[in-house]
Parts: C-alpha cells; sequence; structure tokens
C-alpha cells in the first residue's frame, strides 16, 4: 500500500475563521481538493483576525478531524511560542512544510529560522500570498524592508521553494530575492460554482452594488466612493468588510457623508463566508478597485455566481469586458469606474442579464480550462 505524504500547512487563520479573506479560503480550498493525495495538517492559530477570542466551535490545542484526511490544531497564543513551533513540526515528522504568509512572525519566521539553524528538515514551501506586490509592501514598509534584507543576508530564499500564484507575483518573488530562488507558478484552487440564478429584478435607471473586502487602503474602497460622486442614477451600495484600518475607516465614513443623495450605503462589516454566495446572489454587480490581488476569491465567487464584477487591473481576472463578464479598468483612470457604474445601471433586465450569463461562462472556462492539481502535485513531488 503507497503510503501519503505528510504535508504540513502554517497558517495564521484557518475555518472557521473568515475575517482575513482570501488567504483562509486558499488553504481551505487547498486542504479540500489535495486530501485524498497526501496526509494533511493544519497547524493555524485558535482566533480570528484582530480577535482576542477563540472561534466558537473549536477545541484549542489538540489535533481534530476538520475533514477525513485533513486535521487541524487550533493553537492558543501560549501555544505558539518558537521552541512549540518545533514540536509541532517534530511530532508530526512532515515531507512537506507549506507556510502561507511572507511576514507572519509565528508561522513564516518560526519555521524559517528552524530550517536555517537545522533544526527542522522538511522540504520548505513559502507562498508570499501577495504581500511582495509593492503595494502591499508600502504598508508598515520600513519594517518590511528590514525583516526581508535580514532573510536575504541570512540566505534563507535559497532554502525554500517559492509558490507564486500568477506572473506578477513570480516577478515579486524574483525581484525581491534575485534569478537563482526556485518559483513555482500555480494559481489558486478556486472554490466550486453553482447554477446560473439571476439576480433581483433589475429595473432601468437602479444598481445594487456590493463591495467585499478588508476595509483598508489596499482594497481601494474610499477610491469607489469618489468615483460614486459623478454617477446621477440611483445605486445602492453594501460594503462588507473588517475595520482594520481605524483612521481609513473614518476617512470612508467622511466620503460617505459627502455623497448624494441617489447613492444610498450600507455597511455590514464582517459576513461569515457561508453567508457570502447569498449575499453575492441578492446584489446586480461586485466591485473591488483593489490596489492588488494575487488571486481574488471574492471576485471569483461574484463570477461563479453570474454576477458581473467592475474591478482594478490590478488582479488575474483579465479582458473581462470581451466577454461580458464585467470591466477591468486602471487606477490611473477613476472616471472608467464611474462610466462603468453608469452603463451597468442604465440596462434594461434583459441586456443585464446577458451579462450576467458572460461572467457565469467566464468562470465556467476558466473551471473547464484549468490544470491546477497536477501542477500542485508537481510541486509538491
Amino acid at each position: 500500500m503507497l503510503i501519503k505524504k505528510k504535508v504540513l500547512i502554517l497558517t495564521d487563520w484557518f475555518d472557521p475563521a473568515y475575517k482575513a479573506g482570501g488567504p483562509i479560503r486558499s488553504a481551505v480550498n487547498f486542504v479540500k481538493q489535495m486530501k485524498n493525495d497526501y496526509q494533511i495538517f493544519v497547524l493555524t492559530g485558535d482566533r480570528d483576525l484582530n480577535e482576542i477570542r477563540s472561534l466558537k466551535g473549536i477545541r484549542s490545542n489538540e489535533w481534530i478531524e476538520y475533514v477525513p484526511g485533513v486535521k487541524v490544531f487550533y493553537a492558543s497564543v501560549q501555544n505558539l511560542r518558537l521552541n512549540n513551533i518545533k514540536d509541532h513540526i517534530s511530532s508530526i515528522a512532515p515531507d512537506i512544510v507549506y507556510l502561507n504568509s511572507m511576514f507572519s512572525k509565528k508561522f513564516t519566521v518560526y519555521p524559517l529560522w528552524l530550517k536555517r539553524s537545522n533544526r527542522i528538515s522538511p522540504k520548505i514551501i513559502l507562498a508570499p500570498r501577495g504581500m511582495l506586490k509593492p503595494s502591499a509592501l508600502d504598508f508598515k514598509k520600513q519594517k518590511k524592508k528590514i525583516f526581508l534584507s535580514f532573510l536575504k543576508w541570512m540566505k534563507i530564499p535559497q532554502l525554500v521553494s517559492f509558490h507564486a500564484t500568477d506572473e506578477q507575483e513570480r516577478k515579486d518573488i524574483v525581484s525581491q530575492f534575485g534569478n537563482d530562488v526556485k518559483v513555482k507558478m500555480i494559481s489558486n484552487f478556486p472554490g466550486s460554482q453553482d447554477e446560473l440564478t439571476y439576480p433581483p429584478k433589475k429595473e432601468k435607471g437602479f444598481l445594487k452594488m456590493l463591495f467585499i473586502g478588508r476595509i483598508h487602503p489596499i482594497k481601494g474602497l474610499d477610491f469607489l466612493l469618489q468615483a460614486l460622486k459623478q454617477v446621477y442614477q440611483n445605486i445602492s451600495l453594501t460594503i462588507v468588510g473588517s475595520p482594520e484600518d481605524i483612521s481609513y475607516r473614518n476617512l470612508c465614513k467622511r466620503i460617505i457623508s459627502e455623497l448624494p443623495k441617489n447613492i444610498q450605503v450600507t455597511f455590514l462589516n464582517e459576513v461569515p463566508h457561508h453567508a457570502i454566495n447569498a449575499l453575492i446572489r441578492r446584489h446586480h454587480v461586485f466591485c473591488l478597485p483593489t490596489k492588488g490581488e494575487n488571486f481574488g476569491h471574492a471576485i471569483f465567487e461574484a463570477l461563479a455566481a453570474g454576477r458581473p464584477v467592475i474591478i482594478s487591473d490590478q488582479t488575474p481576472w483579465q479582458n473581462l469586458t470581451r466577454y461580458n463578464a464585467g470591466w477591468d479598468l486602471p487606477l490611473t483612470a477613476p472616471w472608467g469606474f464611474t462610466e462603468a457604474i453608469d452603463r451597468c445601471a442604465s440596462m434594461s433586465p434583459e441586456e443585464f442579464n446577458e451579462w450576467c450569463e458572460g461572467a457565469w461562462q467566464y468562470c465556467k472556462n476558466y473551471l473547464e480550462s484549468s490544470d491546477i492539481k497536477q501542477k500542485y502535485l508537481q510541486l509538491f513531488s
């Protein structure tokens, strides 16, 4: 009988956590797709992003079965010191340790240091998860610059294999660490796709928009709100996201207070992931003028539900208008977002349904043409 390799995933947050967004979905989709090929273990924290209490419905500090073939250890803060991380890795004795962050102290820095000091021996695969994009490095810039310089000085990048999720991330990795590092480019595992359902009745001159993302400058909510100032049709915008940056949230609220009366805005804060699909289907379009996504799980979920998207050109989802799936627009031209919103609002129900069909088919084509699983099997071989 063939013994399956052991893969140990280290990540700050895992299901049922949801406030950190995309990185959680990346890890969840990976374990569900690969659980029949590997023995998978997930070492993670026992609380959600910015929370001080443990997640509901989990047991901390013990290995529990997540789904058949996958075990998860939700560690308390006290159980995540350097020696704890070493003990966890040693007890599992994995063939591969899969890191899902670039700057996490406990789930990236500690295991990299253990590898560098020869205290652990497994193969290390590091997925930066978009954290090497110039737009991401602009936040806490000096601290990140010092950390990356230290990694290079210690020659740690030469000890790992990097997982880039698109060509831009591959370039970002090479730009930081040089051409001699090992980089494999494989897209994130997407979610699944259900049958197309059309949105609530679409009337000319009215549009229900949805924004899902952290309330943080990198997601571009302020940009979207400024674009809405020039829209003269009736718009209802729902904002879903954790207020990660309080000063930025206050800036967005000030812009909302300046919007004309034809623009109505509702804040929902966070919504559990299991409720996201139904929320998307209650709206007409999904909007995210992000400064950078290495995948964009919320974008994928909107397309999968058959909802056109109005997004920046800083994501892997490109050439949307060619397929009547939405708009991927440069952030250097804010008026483009205003025009796209106006156009959607002015559509008749019949015309808008054609764009819903286009979005759904765009996603279907992506799923049917994907050979992602075979590429992961090669990466982890």
